[in-house]
């Protein structure tokens, strides 16, 4: 039986509009496919505070989580991931890519362009529709 592994993404938008898209180190699994940056929900632990500890560790930055946005659960070959996004605002600090291959900013008309990991893709989606 494969493991469920819930996860948390977050939709961080700066002034311009523009949403922050990480792309995965070849050596992540996944890898080389972008992604809403954040990692697993501890147990005992909210989305929101999930999202602002794995923001913090993975980005050395502060965000505030808004709200949660899509909840969408993807089977790959070795694993089930529940991943759900949330709307989030920088606070404070500039996002650095401390696990990243690279971090950029872009436009949300343009997200589809990048090539998203499957998990993430529906989020994608809705965020076009919005």
């Amino acid at each position: 039986m494969k493991k469920t592994v819930k996860v948390v993404g977050a939709i961080i938008e700066n002034e311009n509009k523009e949403i922050l898209c990480a792309l995965r180190s070849k050596d992540m699994s996944q890898g080389s496919l972008w992604e809403f940056p954040g990692g697993k929900i501890e147990s005992g632990e909210s989305i929101g505070e999930a999202i602002v500890r794995e923001i913090n560790e993975e980005l050395g930055c502060t965000i505030e989580f808004i709200d949660t946005f899509c909840d969408y659960t993807h089977e790959y070959e070795k694993v089930i991931v529940n991943l759900i996004t949330a709307k989030c605002k920088l606070i404070n600090g500039t996002p650095t890519a401390n696990e990243h291959a690279k971090l950029i900013w872009l436009d949300k008309d343009y997200l589809n362009t990048l090539a998203w990991a499957p998990a993430d893709i529906p989020t994608v989606d809705l965020l076009l529709k919005e």
